[in-house]
């Protein structure tokens, strides 16, 4: 089974100005001369961390991470103004354009599937190829299943805790509850609501509990941009059209794709993957046993570090020189 790259730190780090308001953390790791290839974090507001720089060889790989408008380091923290799907895209074309990168290969999982999705459809020629992990659709169905009714079922004492934040005459539409919640005035409240909105994602992430992650999820910082991104781009859709997704894939049908979910994928459905791929029927759809949503469950390690090492093979002609 194939584990993470040793530990590496960053030979760049930028901050961003991509706005009046909104600054943009940075960094770039391995290789200057490597595949450039971009890490597009989940969330919407989870931010990049060092783990995620681990996925690649770093003598191969030039490896581009950024905190999204309002995660991680990126400021202002959990700032909703100005922030939308459309921004997000021009702040991918503005850091490729500023670290003179011609074509990258995109690397997302969850939510970072449909930004680079989204992306992709939007700048098909800057996108050399794809791995995506996780897919998030963004459809109605795939936001009701993780936050109305379908994982509460699998999940219900789990789901205790996430209804108990919420007053129970506003249960009948709890992503609406949360929204209020969480971008009122109330500091205290704000702050119970973001932690229980993580605490639910991350009980539901991997197919074994991991009491570390977590932890890790109900972070005050970390919990306050994710929960309140999260259910602004939720309410808003995305950002998108229903089934914008897969109705534009034929924008994208010619980039090499590699699709990977966890069978057990309680947070995003295996059929948005399956969605995706029959829509990319040139794609490769690799379904892990034994694994669920979060790329730390060792199995989708495993698949992941795979793919990049075979992606960087295939663009680098390494398969053809291999056949020959």
């Amino acid at each position: 089974m194939h584990t993470l790259y040793p530990e590496i730190k960053p030979y760049a780090e930028h901050f961003l100005p991509v706005s009046e308001l909104h600054t943009l953390h940075v960094e770039e790791c391995g290789s200057e001369d490597g595949i450039p290839v971009l890490v597009v974090h989940g969330g919407p507001g989870a931010g990049c961390d060092a783990f995620q720089r681990r996925f690649f060889d770093p003598e191969k790989y030039r490896i581009v991470l950024f905190d999204q408008r309002g995660s991680g380091k990126s400021t202002p923290h959990a700032e909703l103004k100005d922030n939308n799907l459309a921004m997000l895209i021009q702040d991918i074309e503005h850091i490729r354009e500023t670290l003179g990168v011609d074509q990258w290969v995109l690397f997302g999982g969850s939510w970072g599937s449909t930004l680079s999705l989204a992306y992709a459809q939007a700048h098909p020629d800057r996108v050399q190829a794809m791995i995506l992990r996780g897919i998030f659709l963004c459809r109605d169905q795939d936001i009701e299943w993780l936050y109305q009714n379908g994982a509460s079922r699998i999940f219900p004492d789990h789901w205790k805790g996430f209804l108990d934040a919420i007053p129970k005459n506003k249960h009948d539409d709890l992503l609406t509850a949360y929204h209020d919640l969480i971008t009122g005035g109330n500091e205290l409240a704000r702050m119970a609501a973001a932690k229980a909105w993580c605490k639910w994602e991350g009980s539901c992430s991997t197919l074994k509990p991991n009491p570390a992650l977590v932890d890790h999820f109900i972070d005050p910082h970390f919990a306050l941009s994710m929960a309140t991104m999260c259910v602004h781009y939720f309410v808003n859709r995305g950002f998108l059209e229903q089934d914008q997704l897969i109705q534009n894939c034929h924008k994208v049908a010619h980039i090499p794709t590699v699709i990977i979910h966890g069978r057990y994928d309680i947070v995003c459905c295996m059929d948005n993957a399956q969605a995706l791929h029959d829509a990319l029927p040139e794609s490769t759809l690799q379904v892990v046993r034994e694994a669920g949503h979060s790329a730390k469950d060792a199995p989708l390690t495993d698949a992941l570090v795979r793919a990049t090492d075979e992606m960087c093979r295939r663009l680098t002609g390494e398969d053809d020189e291999l056949d020959a």
